[in-house]
């Protein structure tokens, strides 16, 4: 069970990553958009990662850390579209990038390991 843990820790501290990138981009460079889907995204992550531990079952398990995924993949998105605009600078998008392909590389494994376990 240390994947789960660990994808645990984690996805909280990259939540907590995100909501202070949300509130420079609203204070300092006065985004609101682009930010919200940031803040959105990027913090369902670790609040499924969180639910999954609760699943009702092997394949709600499975399939509330593939919503994850999707959060993840799309925080991603928005990632790249702000540093696209100016948002972030090259320092700053490589810093979140990073973290967020690592939970996309961890919420996989978890996701192929479950599947494969669960038959």
């Amino acid at each position: 069970m240390a994947k789960e843990n660990a994808v645990r820790d984690k996805s909280f501290d990259f939540a907590v990553r995100v909501v202070n990138a949300y509130k420079y981009l609203a204070d300092k460079k006065r985004e609101f958009v682009l930010s919200r889907q940031l803040l959105r995204s990027g913090t369902a992550i670790g609040a499924l990662v969180r639910e999954a531990e609760h699943a009702e079952s092997k394949a709600d398990f499975t399939h509330k850390m593939s919503i994850a995924l999707k959060e993840a993949n799309e925080t991603d998105y928005w990632l790249e579209l702000l540093y696209k605009t100016d948002y972030f600078s090259e320092k700053e998008y490589q810093a979140l990038k990073s973290d967020a392909v690592e939970l996309i590389k961890l919420l996989v494994a978890i996701i192929k390991s479950s599947k494969k376990n669960n038959g």
